[in-house]
């Protein structure tokens, strides 16, 4: 039986969406997610409604304008796995237009908020970058909109795992709402392999085992979490970046280490 957590890409439609992930589809209430393949000079335009939006470039060139604000010509990297984003910030109750210079491919991360900041770039330069775990446990984070970062509900954080690693490891959860210990935060996972063939895989379980799935994600999926742990493998010679997207009540990343595995080091 196919998984309900896998979700393949579709062909562009007549818009480039190849994905379009909403609460609804998803079975929840916060984060919504969509990708755009975009062909040169395709334009695109969406109101944001009763959410705020983060559009992420992950390849190519595209002029964005957001509400009555025109951010010109962005991005500056051929793939996902050519250095840091650029992203454009858009509040609630708002708009935003995408036009490709050329070929681009560009990620639209959305959850609830009520519009009360202005629309903004966000620049490579204000993108952290860090170094996470250590041995076959390394990878390499790029904070676009970390909870450090202003926002109403959204979490947007880039990942890139060197083949033979683990990532989103030790498992940890987000999915029970009592913080400062841990915080209720739905989250997507959009996965791209370097070589563009091969797989990864992904593990999505309770405690309980009332969720225990495992998936071989092939380049360009999307994997559901609405709760448990969620470790990522990248088998040798097949690096792999993921784009995160998390939201809920609280905007505050604060998790729960499996036990099994509470020996290991973040």
């Amino acid at each position: 039986m196919a998984s309900k957590l896998l979700v393949h890409p579709s062909a562009p439609d007549r818009d480039g969406f190849i994905h379009h992930i909403t609460p609804a589809s998803a079975g929840w209430s916060y984060v919504g997610f969509s990708v755009l393949k975009l062909p040169p000079g395709k334009v695109v335009s969406r109101p944001t409604e009763g959410n705020e939006v983060c559009l992420v470039i992950l390849s190519g060139r595209v002029r964005i304008a957001a509400g009555d604000q025109d951010f010109g010509l962005l991005g500056e990297r051929n793939s996902v796995f050519e250095g840091l984003p650029w992203s454009v910030y858009v509040p609630a109750h708002s708009e935003w237009t995408l036009e490709a210079e050329g070929e681009a491919e560009v990620a639209v991360c959305s959850s609830p908020a009520e519009g009360r900041l202005p629309a903004r770039i966000i620049p490579p330069t204000d993108v952290g970058e860090e170094v996470r775990g250590k041995g076959t446990n390394t990878r390499h984070v790029r904070n676009i909109l970390p909870d450090t970062a202003t926002a109403e509900s959204l979490l947007v954080v880039e990942v890139v795992t060197p083949g033979g690693n683990w990532s989103s490891y030790p498992p940890h959860k987000h999915d029970v709402n009592d913080p400062p210990r841990e915080t209720y935060l739905e989250e997507t996972y959009y996965h791209r392999l370097k070589r563009g063939s091969g797989f990864a895989l992904q593990r999505v379980y309770t405690d309980d085992r009332s969720l225990d799935e495992t998936m071989a994600i092939g380049d360009g999926d999307v994997v559901l979490v609405p709760r448990g742990y969620h470790p990522v493998g990248a088998p040798h010679g097949f690096d792999l970046f993921y784009l995160n997207v998390m939201a809920g009540p609280v905007r505050e990343w604060r998790f729960t280490m499996s036990p099994d595995h509470a020996f290991l080091t973040w």
